[in-house]
């Protein structure tokens, strides 16, 4: 129940929970996984990084295998590296960078944030949306701007014949 398509999955009898077996399967992504799962195995893949949230709602784990993959050591593995971190530091131990150069076979505890690099991802810009959102609002700041104008003009005028 729950088991992805590409991984072996096994009921750990009493302790309710799964060993999912994802290991030498020439993954290139992390499959989503049961919220149950006890064991993880992911080594020997061609992972290179984990999506942030992957791994979140994995509250019962109580081992992970992950190494023999290639993982590149960049700014986007750095949520492998705190979740790995906050969870358990031993199974950091065994992960090496394959890449960039300059981290290669470099384990990945070691990594310090100047070595993990800065990743420039830049916000999809919506112009046309901020374009209309800006123009209804100088719009209705033009006709506030109008009825003010001509609530004076009318106020002047009762103003002055009252006073006649």
């Amino acid at each position: 129940e729950g088991c992805p398509l590409s991984c072996n999955c096994k009921l750990l009898g009493e302790e309710e929970g799964l060993q999912v077996d994802c290991s030498s399967r020439e993954l290139v992504e992390v499959p989503a996984l049961p919220a149950n799962t006890k064991r993880l195995y992911l080594q020997n893949n061609s992972l290179t990084t984990v999506p942030p949230g992957a791994l979140d709602s994995l509250h019962s784990l109580e081992e992970v295998k992950m190494f023999d993959n290639p993982w590149h050591c960049d700014c986007h593995i750095l949520y492998l590296k705190l979740w790995l971190e906050d969870t358990s530091a031993s199974w950091l131990a065994n992960i090496r960078c394959a890449s960039p150069a300059p981290v290669r076979m470099k384990a990945l505890r070691q990594l310090s944030g100047n070595e993990l690099g800065v990743c420039k991802r830049l916000l999809p810009v919506k112009c046309l949306e901020f374009f209309w959102r800006d123009l209804a609002l100088i719009a209705g700041a033009i006709i506030t701007l109008l009825l003010v104008a001509w609530a004076l003009k009318g106020s002047k005028k009762l103003v002055c014949q009252i006073t006649l």
